[in-house]
């Protein structure tokens, strides 16, 4: 039985955080077998203790536009659990940002990093700042500001960020920059890193990457593969892009992408080389995919993508962007497989639609891993001074991905949820850091 009252004090605890309370809440009803099972998670109240952050900062970041005016946004870094190891994960700037949605990221932050097996804790941060339409002289005096506060909350055995949406090679190079000013240290403080100054091959390509590998083990339970397949993937950021590359590598094709403004169908396929150019060279809109290929349709409305018919669908964009009406669509058109590039892109009850129609569904903290890992590895290189190959770093991923399935499959098993992902990923990441917690005392 759900004890409601520890999510009631949770919520009441963190008033008008949305995305916090939604994330704190699949959490912790997902988990329930693991909390009847082990009843030292309820007397240690350790679901409690990873809802609440060991550390929240929240600072001012003051910078001057090039008209010369002073401008003032909002930074944040919320730690919260470094029971596994330094905490780790991204910095978003977008002006959606505030303190609810940083702490929803930091806190599936935590069971993803577990889930990677590799020794990182969780955090995250970022600021209500946007880059779109800034110069990179803005950009850059923005993040050298920006920095001149976070710094003293970070370090390569503390706190390692990484990038997130907003947050590119152009901004962690700034950051860095002024990081290692700051310090009078080079250290592996940030991920992401250019390749010339520390940066890991294969790490722009591992989130979209990864999902992939992790779609593959989904499909292998129907004993189906993306040879042949259509997919639909939002967005058109790194985590797309390269989520439209391995498909198309892997024989399939992504028909449609989206960014805020709408979404492009190419029947043929999402020519890939045409959304790098557009995305990371020009930094334009994906309306502009159709001046390039005018057999091609644009859509206004980035939401109405998941009206398309195809056998996959990648979210790939942001929070709760497919919703339960968009769902029942995507189960009437006959998907059979959906896996989260995106943070918590689905809703809890569009979730509730596809586990009811037998899709595969994969959650965002398994399923997108794969840039938390290769940043994870990129951590190694950094402190043994040494640089993988792409074929090193790439091997390592799609094992941590192939593994990351397995133990989310192997724990809904072994607590009666057979092949609901979503259990079996919370409680394998959960059981991990709550074991770790109570080894090392009330802290």
């Amino acid at each position: 039985m759900v004890d409601k009252s520890v999510l009631d004090r949770i919520i009441k605890k963190n008033p008008g955080e949305t995305e916090f309370h939604q994330a704190v809440t699949e959490v912790y009803n997902t988990i329930q077998p693991a909390l009847e099972k082990h009843r030292k998670y309820r007397d240690e109240k350790i679901f409690e203790r990873i809802a609440e952050p060991e550390r929240q900062v929240m600072f001012r970041v003051p910078w001057l536009d090039d008209e010369g005016e002073i401008q003032v946004n909002r930074g944040f870094r919320v730690q919260f659990n470094s029971a596994l190891g330094p905490y780790k994960g991204g910095l978003r700037f977008h002006p959606s940002v505030y303190l609810g949605i940083i702490k929803f990221l930091g806190f599936e932050q935590v069971f993803k990093n577990s889930l990677t097996g590799l020794p990182m804790g969780g955090s995250k941060g970022g600021s209500d700042f946007d880059p779109k339409g800034k110069s990179d002289k803005e950009v850059m005096r923005f993040c050298q500001s920006f920095m001149n506060e976070m710094f003293r909350h970070i370090g390569a055995d503390t706190d390692v960020p990484a990038g997130d949406i907003g947050v590119g090679g152009r901004e962690i190079g700034y950051l860095f920059g002024q990081y290692k000013k700051l310090v009078n240290r080079w250290d592996g403080v940030l991920t992401g890193k250019g390749l010339n100054w520390g940066g890991s091959l294969a790490r722009t390509e591992a989130t979209g990457y990864g999902l992939v590998y992790f779609l593959e083990e989904m499909l292998k339970v129907k004993k189906e593969n993306i040879k042949g397949k259509t997919a639909i993937s939002s967005g058109s950021g790194n985590v797309s892009i390269y989520t439209v590359e391995k498909i198309h590598q892997l024989g399939g094709k992504v028909v449609a992408v989206s960014d805020s403004g709408g979404y492009v169908y190419d029947k043929d396929g999402i020519d890939v080389n045409t959304l790098k150019d557009i995305k990371e060279v020009h930094r334009g809109r994906i309306s502009d995919y159709i001046k390039k290929h005018p057999k091609a349709e644009y859509h206004e409305g980035s939401t109405k993508i998941w009206n398309l018919k195809a056998d996959i669908a990648l979210p790939n964009a942001t929070q709760n962007e497919i919703d339960k009406k968009s769902a029942e669509i995507l189960v009437k058109n006959g998907v059979i497989a959906v896996a989260e590039g995106a943070n918590m892109p689905s809703t809890i009850e569009a979730i509730d639609v596809f586990h009811e129609a037998g899709v595969l569904f994969g959650p965002a903290k398994a399923a997108n891993a794969g840039g938390v890992a290769t940043s994870g590895l990129e951590m190694a290189q950094n402190s043994q001074r040494m640089s993988w190959s792409f074929e090193e770093v790439d091997a390592r991923l799609k094992d941590i991905m192939k593994n990351i399935y397995e133990q989310s499959y192997k724990t809904s098993v072994e607590y009666g949820q057979k092949g609901n992902l979503v259990v079996g990923a919370n409680i394998a990441g959960f059981t991990k850091v709550a074991d770790s917690m109570i080894d090392q005392g009330l802290v």
